[in-house]
């Protein structure tokens, strides 16, 4: 078996599964052990395990939060909690899951710059003591509802090499953070640092400088009008294989930490939140090819409908951004561009169109197809049931 990039074009063999496959042997004989009548998500715990100690021995002494949205399976957030991580939480729900499974409270920081007040005090009377904000009322309600909280308060990152960008909607720029701050103070609340995140997927190391360099900026501004800030909070962005090549994860995470140690020195608390760079890699879909077609004898593209879509679990095709590899049966089969689309009556449910996919001529309805590197954002995106397909199944191994 051999798999490269769906931009390429090559396709893999299900014959024999090699050592450089992204699917991992254990993977692999489970699928072959099974017939499946839904897309199943098969995760690889070994996977995930390995990939979180990489990253800690690169991020050394470094907190570890991982981001629960990226796949809040209990399977996973008790295999990172025995490996010694801690959390980062989007919700009340995330905050009990974690809860229920024996994270300490203190471990879990309620990074959601949205927040329901009541949300905010239930959180605090269960023990969680840090608190994300980037905004007057936040602050307010932070203060109202979790009195004396440490507060993480987000910048603003205005540029972004990331495939992924998350600018605009979350963060505050350095005027607003500062008053941000000085409010903080004033209602009794623990001002303790500032957060960034730089985009997710950023696939190398210097793409985090840009938001590093404003981060001290920002940092240095708030000495100056006396806050004492202690951490620093880089948030996510460290990336999965999506057919790019990208260095080794202890390499990249140990150049990423030499960046920030070098504009903050050794003193200050460091906080990381990766998501998608813990989990996607550890994860395999099995779908079933459900049509080939082609709207006209002169197309040059052919459509290929999976019975898996943007509504079952692959949103983050939106605007082509991710770029999942495939594995098929077809082997060394000549191959041929092909629009891939979901099987919903939404005609928004097209993976890839702008950027056709490659993939074999002698692909039919019936085919199994392998979609790499799944195990983030997709069965926590999966609908509960969008034109009454089932969401997305998910089996965990080991």
């Amino acid at each position: 078996m051999r798999h490269v990039s769906a931009l390429t074009g090559s396709i893999a063999l299900f014959d024999a599964h090699p050592q450089d496959s992204a699917v991992s042997a254990r993977q692999d004989a489970f699928i072959r052990s099974r017939d499946f009548d839904r897309p199943t998500m098969i995760f690889d715990l070994d996977m995930l395990r390995g990939k979180y100690r990489a990253l800690a021995d690169g991020l050394g002494d470094a907190s570890i939060h991982y981001a629960v949205k990226a796949n809040p399976a209990p399977e996973v957030i008790g295999a990172l909690l025995a490996e010694g991580a801690h959390f980062d939480a989007a919700s009340r729900g995330e905050i009990d899951l974690c809860l229920s499974l024996g994270v300490a409270p203190e471990h879990i920081a309620f990074g959601n710059t949205i927040k329901r007040a009541a949300d905010i005090a239930h959180a605090h009377s269960v023990g969680v003591r840090q608190f994300a904000a980037d905004a007057e009322e936040e602050i307010y309600k932070i203060a109202e509802s979790a009195p004396g909280a440490r507060v993480i308060l987000r910048m603003l990152v205005t540029a972004s090499e990331a495939d992924w960008p998350l600018t605009r909607k979350f963060g505050c720029s350095h005027r607003e953070a500062l008053r941000l701050m000085a409010l903080g103070r004033a209602v009794g609340l623990d001002v303790a640092g500032i957060s960034f995140h730089a985009g997710s997927q950023m696939r190398e190391p210097a793409m985090w400088a840009g938001a590093l360099d404003g981060a001290l900026a920002l940092w240095e501004e708030a000495r100056e009008a006396g806050h004492a800030l202690r951490i620093l909070n880089i948030g996510g962005g460290f990336p999965a294989f999506y057919g790019d090549p990208l260095p080794e994860t202890r390499a990249y995470a140990a150049e990423v930490m030499r960046m920030v140690r070098a504009r903050f020195g050794t003193e200050v608390s460091v906080m990381a939140e990766p998501g998608r760079g813990l989990v996607a890699e550890a994860g395999v879909i099995v779908a079933e090819v459900l049509l080939v077609s082609r709207k006209d004898d002169d197309d040059l593209h052919r459509w290929v409908f999976l019975d898996i879509g943007k509504f079952s679990g692959l949103a983050e095709t939106m605007d082509e951004a991710i770029r999942y590899q495939f594995e098929t049966r077809h082997g060394d089969a000549e191959t041929g561009p092909c629009i891939l689309a979901g099987p919903s009556c939404d005609s928004a449910d097209v993976l890839y169109e702008k950027r056709p996919v490659q993939l074999p001529l002698a692909l039919r309805s019936g085919d199994r197809i392998r979609v790499l590197c799944t195990g983030a954002y997709t069965t926590s995106y999966s609908s509960v049931g969008f034109n009454g397909f089932p969401p997305l199944d998910s089996v965990y191994l080991g």
